[in-house]
């Protein structure tokens, strides 16, 4: 059976006669229809009837209709409704904009507004720069994406991915006090994108470019990057490439190699892949192979090429080894995986070095359930919240943002990527990590500070910062 998950799940309402051992019953079943309670509350009671809500998580949407089902086939037991809580929570959206500001009088109306913000319009046309302290260009990121790629979803388009961008946004908000909105392009034209953002920057202090389908994702970002003095990330990218690097760095301690003797075998080619292999090859990495749904990637392969899969040819499989997964595997310490579900066997780790590290990090599904793969590994880590070393590109982002714009930097270097992810590594102590414990918890409330730093530190020292950070700049 698959996991539980709090988002499938339901709170049914429930109405019976209020008597000893009924409530008894109502729970029974629910257990017996492998369902875990969470919380049990009173909403009403009269004339001799109770109204309760019980929570329960279930592991889908089947399920959840079998358990309320189940329900009522009681007698006396009323299911009066059924609440999907994933559903509740999006209702209206989950974001919104606040004013700073209060506007309860006439003097209060003329700063604000007209006449006095007059004043202000003119002192940044004399200084455009000056947008990044008079308006919200200071905090503000786009998120922008076409929906050609969401994860696990696939090409959905952009009225379908926005609640993933709203999430998005809601996050660097919670976690580093970056205001963030979603921009959800009705295009996946590369030439109509990169014009529409170019059009936007005004606005914004950065883009965060996101479910964008490779390889057209890597265009898009290198044209803005090159044509826009504010930073452009793509997260799926290299928020995904510094989250696995520091993962890797802590996995290492744990098996006690190095990053130069390691043999790494990547399993999807996409802009994730990439982006991993060139961030492992900048450290160190010097044992690279990267497979595909054909094979392994190498100079001189024809089949099924694009230019991000022409870079890997050219860094990457110096050996030209071809084949197929398991003999790329051959051999190898590391395994990472950003591909697909149930692609990754158990006879495929037993090709692996002793005591290997795998990332299964296919999300909802990883490569392989963890359940089959932790008698044969020595480290674990998935992109799901259900097991340990979840891999989650939130560890990143709102950090990272921070960072940028606290010295308002004008663009990315591999070097500010590698001080992130240095920084996430590090806010677990040598002596505290664990083959269970090589990434921080999302919730660990050290982890945007230090990235933000990290990586103001580094933009500093790579020139492209155009303010010193203040320490008061967290959260701003």
């Amino acid at each position: 059976m698959k996991q539980h998950s709090a988002s499938y799940s339901i709170t049914i309402r429930l109405r019976y006669p209020d008597r000893p051992g009924l409530l008894g019953r109502i729970t029974s079943v629910i257990g017996e229809a492998k369902g875990f309670i969470g919380a049990v509350d009173i909403v009403d009671v009269r004339k001799g009837g109770i109204t309760r809500d019980i929570t329960v998580e279930t592991s889908d949407v089947e399920h959840g209709e079998n358990i309320v089902e189940q329900v009522r086939k009681i007698e006396e037991v009323e299911v009066a409704r059924v609440s999907d809580r994933t559903f509740l929570m999006h209702l209206g959206g989950k974001i919104e904009v606040h004013s700073k500001i209060p506007v309860k009088t006439r003097d209060d109306l003329s700063m604000a507004y007209t006449p006095g913000v007059a004043r202000v319009c003119m002192a940044i046309h004399e200084d455009p720069d000056a947008a990044f302290a008079l308006t919200i260009r200071r905090n503000m990121v786009a998120v922008v994406t076409d929906g050609s790629a969401v994860l696990g979803l696939g090409n959905i388009g952009p009225q379908a991915s926005l609640p993933v961008m709203e999430g998005k946004a809601l996050l660097f908000k919670e976690f580093a006090g970056v205001d963030a909105f979603p921009i959800c392009l009705a295009t996946q034209d590369t030439e109509e994108i990169i014009s529409i953002c170019k059009n936007i920057a005004p606005t914004f202090g950065g883009i965060n470019l996101e479910d964008i389908s490779s390889p057209r994702c890597v265009e898009i970002e290198e044209r803005l990057r090159a044509e826009l003095d504010i930073p452009v990330f793509h997260d799926d990218q290299h928020g995904t490439a510094i989250v696995v690097l520091a993962a890797l760095t802590n996995a290492l301690k744990v098996i006690g190699k190095t990053m130069e003797e390691l043999r790494i075998t990547l399993n999807g080619a996409g802009a994730a892949g990439a982006a991993i292999a060139k961030l492992l090859k900048k450290v160190g990495a010097k044992h690279l192979i990267v497979c595909d749904r054909n094979g392994p990637i190498y100079n001189g392969r024809d089949e099924n090429m694009n230019p991000v899969k022409q870079w890997i040819a050219d860094n990457t499989n110096s050996e030209k080894l071809s084949g197929d997964l398991g003999d790329a595997l051959d051999g190898a310490d590391v395994f990472i995986g950003v591909s697909g579900p149930n692609l990754l066997t158990v006879e495929h780790i037993k090709r692996m070095k002793p005591d290997p590290v795998v990332f299964a990090l296919a999300n909802p599904d990883p490569e392989i359930e963890p359940e089959l793969a932790l008698p044969h590994v020595k480290v674990m880590a998935t992109g799901r919240s259900d097991y340990p070393n979840q891999i989650n590109n939130v560890l990143c982002f709102p950090g990272f943002f921070r960072g940028l714009l606290n010295v308002r930097a004008q663009g990315i270097t591999d070097e500010m990527k590698v001080a992130a992810a240095y920084a996430i590594a590090g806010v677990i102590s040598d002596d505290e990590v664990l083959a269970s414990y090589i990434i921080p918890s999302v919730f660990d409330r050290r982890i945007a500070t230090a990235v933000a730093d990290a990586v103001a530190v580094a933009a500093t020292e790579a020139g492209v910062a155009r303010r010193k950070q203040k320490t008061a700049d967290h959260g701003t």
